[in-house]
């Protein structure tokens, strides 16, 4: 027997909420056992993961989809820590990069397993094809939720959104 539309309805929101939440656990797990955000951790594995483990502000912020001034307090918190360093370029005087600590890289390689890395490994052995399904699908939820112009990086998380845009 088929859902009814009220079923699908609720079906789809707890679909949703489960999403939510299984972003919430890994955030909390996540800020107590390495006291990182999601966001924090990606910036130190992509400071990690480029050659001699050194890049610019800028570089990062394309890198993960957000703005500078994001990037900027990121890179202010690691560094308080001893998790990132800044340097000046060698080639450009203007130009600040921003180094990985041992500190930084034993954070990276000691870090829980990522609910991300999970979504990624499962999604890249799905076929092409129910790849762009779950795709236009997600974009369509985004959308009938009025969230297609909000601002996102590719990082699940959860948590302050007060610098991001507002859902109308």
């Amino acid at each position: 027997m088929p859902m009814s539309i009220p079923d699908r309805t609720d079906a789809s929101l707890i679909a949703l909420r489960r999403i939510l939440r299984a972003t919430e656990i890994y955030a909390r797990d996540l800020a107590q056992s390495a006291e990182l955000t999601p966001s924090q951790l990606r910036l130190l594995q992509v400071v990690s993961g480029t050659p001699g483990c050194s890049t610019t502000p800028t570089a990062i912020s394309m890198q993960m989809g957000v703005s500078q001034a994001t990037i900027t307090a990121l890179i202010d918190k690691l560094a308080k820590r001893d998790l990132v360093r800044r340097q000046q370029s060698q080639t450009d005087r203007r130009q600040t990069n921003v180094t990985i600590t041992a500190e930084g890289n034993a954070v990276v390689d000691n870090i829980p397993d990522a609910l991300q890395q999970r979504y990624v490994n499962a999604f890249k052995a799905l076929e092409d094809w129910e790849q762009a399904q779950i795709i236009a699908s997600l974009e369509r939820v985004a959308a009938m939720l009025d969230a297609q112009e909000i601002d996102a990086s590719p990082i699940l998380t959860a948590g302050d959104i007060s610098h991001s845009a507002k859902v109308r």
